[in-house]
């Protein structure tokens, strides 16, 4: 969303470089590091269990917020501060204890046990900066968020069921904009739901989307390669710049679509140009093969 008289600049993206950066950071580590990770999709990778996880996600996505919007339009401020809160908190620590985990991994140090509370107070320290301070590393630590939360999604979510729910997702999210809850959030209180999203140079973005952008470019990243990873980066950037540009027309328009769309096409076009994957992808999305196992699933 921008502001009456916004005009749509390169510096504008800075914020979006800044989170795609630290979620490619995240994925490196992952990807080097020898700690086990699971599937986060309840379905299997075929092309119909794929079909599920997408609905899944986009169920998932759409009940929050329907239920955040609820909470908005019955001005149950305090309930909303508690259930934002209570969701970055647990993210924070989650992420904080995979990350410190898969960090000292490399090193092979073996104490995990003090990741715990090490986890637990850097979750303070987010909720605190977040929440309490109200200052501009507030919208820091959300860019953070987004970057390693999409980094982690997009390792645990095989190639199929990635594509599918980013392509569902960016649908979901033109109608929830105009039609749906993201949309009526987004004009009545979105300075409510601090945490959940941030604001640069008369931009608002939200969490979500920096967490799909991230999401994108680190699957692209762990399955694919360096060069598809810095090819869908370079799209994700275009389609923000082209959506910013929209913006200077006035109101609010859905983060996920154009980013997506051109994530996807130019990631994979390299993979197609540069890789006999690109082949294989193909015959995973028409002929119901299973995905290739995620180069990162060792164990300690």
């Amino acid at each position: 969303m921008g502001q009456d008289g916004f005009k749509a600049r390169l510096t504008h993206l800075a914020p979006v470089l800044v989170s795609l950066s630290v979620g490619i950071l995240c994925a490196h580590v992952l990807f080097a590091s020898p700690i086990e990770l699971y599937s986060v999709t309840p379905f299997s990778e075929d092309p119909v269990g794929s079909l599920g996880n997408a609905i899944y996600f986009v169920v998932l996505v759409g009940f929050g917020a329907t239920i955040l919007f609820l909470l908005l339009k019955r001005k149950r401020d305090r309930l909303i501060a508690i259930v934002v809160g209570f969701s970055l908190a647990t993210a924070a620590f989650l992420l904080s204890f995979v990350y410190l985990s898969a960090a000292l991994g490399l090193f092979g140090f073996p104490f995990i046990e003090i990741l715990v509370p090490i986890s637990f107070l850097l979750t303070m320290l987010v909720c605190y900066i977040i929440f309490k301070t109200r200052s501009k590393f507030g919208d820091f630590f959300v860019l953070l968020l987004g970057g390693a939360l999409g980094a982690f999604l997009g390792a645990c979510v095989p190639t199929l069921s990635t594509v599918l729910i980013l392509c569902f997702l960016a649908v979901y999210d033109a109608f929830a904009v105009y039609r749906g809850p993201v949309g009526k959030i987004a004009r009545e209180g979105l300075e409510k739901f601090r945490g959940l999203s941030f604001t640069f140079r008369d931009i608002h973005m939200g969490l979500g989307d920096l967490t799909f952008y991230s999401m994108l470019a680190g699957h692209m990243l762990i399955y694919f390669g360096l060069s598809p990873c810095l090819a869908s980066v370079f799209g994700i950037l275009l389609g923000c710049f082209l959506a910013f540009k929209m913006l200077e027309k006035g109101g609010i328009f859905p983060g996920l679509p154009f980013p997506i769309a051109f994530g996807l096409v130019f990631g994979f076009l390299v993979v197609l140009f540069s890789h006999k994957m690109g082949f294989e992808f193909i015959g995973l999305a028409l002929g119901g093969l299973r995905s290739r196992p995620l180069p990162l699933f060792y164990s300690f």
